[in-house]
Formats: C-alpha cells, sequence, structure tokens
C-alpha cells in the first residue's frame, strides 16, 4: 500500500460527495441509490452517510454488510469497497446534520425513521487524469494518433495489508 495512493484517494475524494450506493438484495442483484457521504474528521478509512432506517438499502446493510461505493466526475473516478454497519447515534446524527439531510428526512436527527451507515473501506481504486478535461481531450487525441493507452493515474489502496 502506498501512502502516496492513500494520499491520492483523500484527495480526489474531497471534490466528490455523491456516490453511487451498491448493496446486494435478498435475491442476491446489486442495488445502487445515490447517497451523499458526511464530511467528518474521523480515520479517512470511515464514510458516513445519513439515511432512512426503513430504506432498501439500510435493510441490505442489515443483512448483508459488504458494499461498493462509487465516486465520478468528469475526469475522476474512485471505487471503495468495505463493510457497512447501521449506527444508531442520535448524537453523530446531530453533529453530521445537514439541510440536506432534513430534505429527505424532515423529522430531523431526532426522528425514529433516521439513521446513520458507516463504511469501513476495505479497498480503494482510482482513476483520475491529471490536468482534467483539457488533458483528457488531449490523452484521448494523443491515444487516437499513437495507439498509445489512455493517460490516466490509476492506483489501488488497501489499508488492512
Amino acid at each position: 500500500m502506498s501512502e502516496n495512493d492513500e494520499r491520492t484517494v483523500d484527495e480526489l475524494l474531497d471534490g466528490l460527495p455523491i456516490c453511487m450506493f451498491t448493496t446486494i438484495t435478498d435475491e442476491g442483484s446489486m442495488r445502487s441509490v445515490p447517497m451523499a457521504r458526511q464530511e467528518t474528521d474521523l480515520d479517512p478509512q470511515q464514510l458516513w452517510f445519513i439515511t432512512a432506517r426503513d430504506t432498501e438499502h439500510t435493510q441490505d446493510v442489515r443483512a448483508r454488510p459488504h458494499v461498493s461505493l462509487s465516486f465520478s466526475s468528469s475526469d475522476t473516478w474512485v471505487s471503495l469497497t468495505g463493510r457497512a454497519e447501521v449506527v444508531d447515534d442520535v448524537d453523530k446524527l446531530r453533529e453530521l446534520w445537514t439541510t440536506f439531510a432534513e430534505a429527505w428526512l424532515p423529522e430531523g436527527p431526532e426522528g425514529e425513521n433516521s439513521t446513520l451507515l458507516r463504511v469501513t473501506v476495505d479497498r480503494a481504486e482510482y482513476w483520475d487524469t491529471p490536468g482534467g478535461k483539457v488533458a483528457s481531450v488531449i490523452s484521448l487525441v494523443k491515444t487516437k494518433l499513437t495507439g498509445d493507452t489512455y493517460d490516466a493515474r490509476h492506483g489501488v489502496v488497501e489499508p488492512n495489508d
């Protein structure tokens, strides 16, 4: 595991607040829903999400905690896998609460349906095109002209190694 790759993942995630949060259903298929991660100063290997207790994805997490999180922009992609758990902690909910969360859970952090999901990351993988959109276009043109592969930084971080 490269400390540089860990730092890169942290930097890339800083600009990617929304992910597709993928769980495994009772039938064994995958279900993905958009989720906003909450900003915290905790261990970077853990991500927090505010959600409703009665959702299908929350029930999936209770039964099968392995999840995948996919973050992306026009020139950056981050894929995380890990174990999720439902955390019933009103104080933590209050700490993380946002007006965005209130749009989905109007009863607030004390509401019976409000809860948290904590994901402990097992593995992170990223692809990034340094320089943004212009560099991406240049790299695509270069690929067409030279036959070389697309110039994207790629790395894998497995914190438990």
